[in-house]
C-alpha cells in the first residue's frame, strides 16, 4: 500500500460521511497517474501555490492601492487568511482540509490589479463582462503553464468558480450557484469572514474610518476586536452547520444579518467612499488606456492562447494578470514622457 493510499484510508476513517474524500474525486479533465505520497487534493493545493498567478497576488491590491505601510493586506495575505479560517471550520466539522485549502488558496487567482476598481473597469471593457471568480477558473484551466492549465480536480475548480457572488447572497438560494461540496461552501463564507474583518482593520489603520464610525449595534453583536469578531463568526458557522446535520454550510440569522450590514458599511465607507473616488478614477484611466494600447498592438502583449479565443478576451487576460506596480510601470513607460539625455 502506498503512502497516498494510507492517507486516503485515514480520510475514510476519520472524516465525516459528508466530507468529500480524495479517493472519490470526480477526477481531472486530463487523466493522470496517481501520486505515490500525495492525494489528488494535496496535489491541487501544491500546483496552485507554485503557479505564477499565485506569486503575483503579493503585489495585487486588496483595498488600498500600493500601500506604503508593511502591514496592509494584499490579495496574497487575504488568500492565506481565508485558508486559515476555512481550515479551522473544516477541521471542526471533520471535512476535507486539503480540498478546502486548495480552493481557498486558488479562489482569487483571477483578480485584477487595483482591486474593486480594476474589476469594475474590465467588466465594462470586455464584451462578455468580467468577474474575478470566472477569471480565476480561466487561469487554472486555460492560462497557467503556457496555456496548458493546472489540470485541477473537478471539486477544486467548482469551488474556485463559485466562491463569490460579490454583494449578493453568501449562501445563494439557487443551488446551481453554490459550490457542490461542503468544503467549497466553507471557502465561500470564509472569504466574507476574512475580508469584512481585515478590511475594517486596514481601514482603521489607514485612518479612512474611525472606531466610532462602525454602527454600535454591529459592535455589540459581532464584537469590538478583530480576533473576537472572527472567532464569533467562525463558531457560528460551525454551530449553524452542525444544526443542519451537515446538509449544508450555514450561518445563523443573528450573525448573518450584521455580517451583511458590515459588508455594506465597507462598500459605502471604504471601497467606494468619496475620498477614494479620485484615486479610483486614476486607476480606471490606467486600465482603460492600457487596454486600448494593447488592442492597437496585441502582438507585443497578447498571448497566442487560449487558441480560438478572440483577441479582446486575451487582452483582458493580459490586463487582469497584471500586478498594481506592473500596470503603473507599463503606463509610465508607454504614456509618460521621459527626459532627454543632453550631454
Amino acid at each position: 500500500m502506498t503512502i497516498r493510499e494510507e492517507l486516503e484510508k485515514a480520510e475514510q476513517k476519520t472524516l465525516s460521511p459528508k466530507a468529500c474524500l480524495s479517493s472519490r474525486s470526480k477526477g481531472r479533465v486530463r487523466p493522470e497517474a496517481q501520486h505515490s505520497i500525495r492525494t489528488d487534493f494535496q496535489r491541487d493545493r501544491d500546483r496552485i501555490i507554485h503557479c505564477k498567478s499565485f506569486r503575483r497576488l503579493k503585489h495585487k491590491t486588496q483595498v488600498f492601492l500600493s500601500p506604503f505601510g508593511d502591514h496592509y493586506r494584499t490579495r496574497l495575505t487575504h488568500c492565506l487568511e481565508v485558508s486559515q479560517i476555512a481550515r479551522t471550520i473544516a477541521r471542526a466539522l471533520r471535512l476535507n482540509e486539503d480540498l478546502t485549502e486548495a480552493i481557498a488558496l486558488g479562489h482569487d487567482l483571477g483578480h485584477t490589479p487595483f482591486g474593486h476598481s480594476g474589476e469594475e473597469t474590465l467588466r465594462k471593457l470586455l464584451p462578455g463582462g468580467f468577474h474575478h471568480s470566472d477569471q480565476s477558473l480561466r487561469v487554472v484551466e486555460k492560462l497557467e503553464y503556457e496555456g496548458k492549465g493546472l489540470n485541477l480536480t473537478v471539486e477544486v475548480r467548482d469551488g474556485i468558480q463559485k466562491h463569490s457572488k460579490g454583494r449578493g447572497e453568501i449562501f445563494d438560494s439557487d443551488l446551481g450557484d453554490m459550490p457542490s461540496t461542503l468544503e467549497g461552501q466553507i471557502v465561500r463564507v470564509s472569504d466574507v469572514i476574512a475580508y469584512v474583518n481585515h478590511d475594517i482593520d486596514d481601514a482603521l489603520r489607514a485612518g479612512i474610518i474611525k472606531e466610532e464610525d462602525i454602527p454600535p449595534a454591529l459592535i455589540r453583536t459581532l464584537g469590538k476586536w478583530h480576533a473576537t469578531r472572527i472567532d464569533r463568526m467562525v463558531l457560528d458557522v460551525v454551530e449553524a452547520s452542525l444544526a443542519t446535520g451537515l446538509e449544508r454550510i450555514a450561518m445563523s440569522e443573528r450573525i448573518m444579518r450584521p455580517v451583511l450590514e458590515l459588508r455594506e458599511f465597507l462598500y459605502k465607507n471604504v471601497y467606494f467612499n468619496s475620498a477614494a473616488r479620485e484615486e479610483l478614477r486614476k486607476t480606471e484611466k490606467i486600465i482603460n488606456d492600457l487596454f486600448a494600447y494593447v488592442m492597437k498592438s496585441p502582438g507585443d502583449y497578447v498571448k497566442s492562447y487560449p487558441a480560438g479565443d478572440p483577441v479582446v478576451v486575451r487582452a483582458g487576460d493580459f490586463i487582469a494578470g497584471m500586478t498594481d506596480r506592473f500596470a503603473m510601470a507599463l503606463y509610465e513607460q508607454v504614456f509618460l514622457p521621459k527626459s532627454w539625455p543632453i550631454l
